[in-house]
C-alpha cells in the first residue's frame, strides 16, 4: 500500500511540475540577459484562457489542443513584447512593470472569460497516453510514461535550453548582456535587442504553461487558475541557480510537495490537512532562505537598464 502511494503521488507531481518548467525556462533566459518578469503569471493568466477558449470554440475538434496552444504562445509572446518595450526600451522599473503586466493579464482573463464563457466549462484537452510496453514497466511505467504529450516535449526543452544557452552564439550573446552589457556592446552585441528576444521568448513560454494548465491539466478555466504559479516559476530560477537542470529539480521538489497534500485528501492520510495546504509554499520559503547565497551567482546586470550612451 504504501508503495502505491508513492508512486501514486511521484506520477501526479511529474505532471504538475511542467507548467513550472515552462515559466522557468522562459523566465532563466530573460534574467540571464539581465530582466527579471514579475507578470508571468498574468501572462500565464492569458494564456490559460486563450488556449482553452481555442479550444472551447472548435469543440474540441482535432488539433484544437495544437491550436489553442500556439494561440496561447502568440498572446504570451504579445505580452512580453510590452514588457520588453517598457523595461528594455523605455528603461522602466522592472519590478513595478511586472507587477503592472500581472494585473493587465489578471484583468483582461477575467473579463474575457466572463464575456464570452461565463461559468465554469469544461473541454476533452489534451489527454495522458500509455505508452506501448514502456507504461507496463514497474514503477517507472506509471511516472514516466503514461503522462501526456506535453510532459515529453517539456522534458525534452531542458537540455535543448541548456544546450542554446551555452553552446549558441545567441545564448552566449544572451549571458553576455546579463553579465556586462557594455562590454558586449562594445564587441558589437546589440544589447537591448537581444533583451528584447529573450523578454519576448519567456513570454511565449509563460502563455505556454498557461495552456497546459487548462488544456492538459484541468481541463477548463477559472478565475486565478494559475494561483501563484508564476511567482514561484521566479523564484525557482533563483533556486536553480539560473541553470535549466536547477529549474527543473526545483519544479519537481515543489510539484513533489504539492502532491503529497493533493494525495492526503485521495488516500485518506492521517496527516493534518491545514498544514498539507501549505506545505509547498514553507518549502519554497526554505529553500530560498537556505540558497540565499547563490544570489552572487546571478547575473551582474539583472535588473539593471542599460544606457548606451553612457559608454561613450
Amino acid at each position: 500500500m504504501l508503495g502505491e502511494i508513492i508512486i501514486g503521488i511521484i506520477s501526479a507531481a511529474v505532471p504538475l511540475s511542467i507548467t513550472f518548467v515552462l515559466v522557468g525556462l522562459g523566465e532563466m533566459f530573460n534574467q540571464r540577459a539581465g530582466v527579471y518578469n514579475l507578470g508571468a503569471e498574468g501572462i500565464m493568466m492569458v494564456g490559460a484562457f486563450i488556449g482553452f477558449y481555442v479550444e472551447y470554440t472548435m469543440q474540441s475538434g482535432p488539433g484544437s489542443s495544437t491550436l489553442g496552444m500556439l494561440a496561447a504562445i502568440g498572446v504570451g509572446a504579445f505580452m512580453g513584447g510590452i514588457m520588453a518595450l517598457v523595461c528594455v526600451t523605455f528603461k522602466a522599473e522592472q519590478g513595478i512593470a511586472g507587477i503592472a503586466l500581472y494585473m493587465l493579464g489578471w484583468g483582461v482573463a477575467g473579463m474575457l472569460f466572463r464575456v464570452y464563457i461565463g461559468g465554469t466549462t469544461t473541454i476533452v484537452g489534451l489527454q495522458a497516453v500509455n505508452v506501448p510496453l514502456l507504461a507496463d514497466i514497474p514503477v517507472l511505467g506509471p511516472i514516466f510514461f503514461s503522462q501526456n504529450a506535453m510532459v515529453y516535449v517539456t522534458l525534452f526543452l531542458v537540455p535543448l535550453a541548456w544546450y542554446m544557452l551555452n553552446k549558441t552564439v545567441w545564448g552566449l550573446k544572451a549571458k553576455a548582456v546579463g553579465t556586462a552589457p557594455m562590454a558586449a556592446d562594445t564587441m558589437g552585441v546589440k544589447v537591448d535587442r537581444t533583451r528584447i528576444q529573450c523578454v519576448v521568448l519567456a513570454g511565449a513560454m509563460a502563455g505556454l504553461a498557461g495552456a497546459y494548465l487548462s488544456i492538459c491539466q484541468t481541463h477548463m478555466y477559472a478565475d486565478n487558475i494559475t494561483a501563484g504559479r508564476g511567482f514561484i516559476a521566479v523564484a525557482l530560477v533563483y533556486f536553480g541557480k539560473w541553470k535549466p537542470s536547477g529549474v527543473l529539480f526545483g519544479a519537481l521538489l515543489f510539484s513533489l510537495a504539492h502532491s503529497f497534500q493533493r494525495s492526503i485528501q485521495v488516500y485518506g492520510i492521517d496527516f493534518p490537512y491545514e498544514v498539507a495546504v501549505v506545505f509547498p509554499y514553507l518549502l519554497v520559503i526554505v529553500v530560498l532562505a537556505f540558497s540565499g547565497r547563490s544570489n552572487i551567482m546571478a547575473p551582474a546586470a539583472l535588473g539593471k537598464p542599460y544606457y548606451r550612451e553612457l559608454r561613450d
